[in-house]
């Protein structure tokens, strides 16, 4: 069974960082196009950044030069590096993979990152 969970959330003031990481078990990330979304209060959720093996990462245009999707083949792990935190960074941050026929999106649990002062 494919299970992903996201840790690293946290409160931080704006300008700061944190790392969030999503860890998988039952698959080999490195096998899958990973993702990032977020969802802030109120607001349908958004792709943030996704990433596959050996191939360009790619980013919602607002968190460009700030985030960095990068995959941890040896800890089969994804993680997104988060500097410059803004307000609006403020979400439930998931990671989510595709996997099965038909294609099925799998999620992990979420976690939370606000960023106030």
């Amino acid at each position: 069974q494919v299970q992903l969970v996201e840790s690293g959330g946290g409160s931080v003031q704006p300008g700061g960082s944190l790392r969030l990481s999503c860890a998988a078990s039952g698959i080999a990330l490195s096998n899958y196009v990973v993702a990032w979304y977020r969802q802030a209060p109120g607001k349908e959720r958004e792709w943030v950044a996704q990433i596959f093996s050996g191939g360009r990462p790619t980013y919602v245009d607002s968190v460009k030069g700030r985030f960095t999707i990068s995959g941890d083949n040896a800890k089969n792990t994804v993680n997104l590096q988060m500097n410059g935190l803004k307000a609006e960074d403020t979400a439930v941050y998931y990671c989510s993979i595709l996997v099965g026929v038909p294609r099925t999106r799998v999620w992990g649990q979420g976690t939370l990152v606000t960023v106030s002062s």
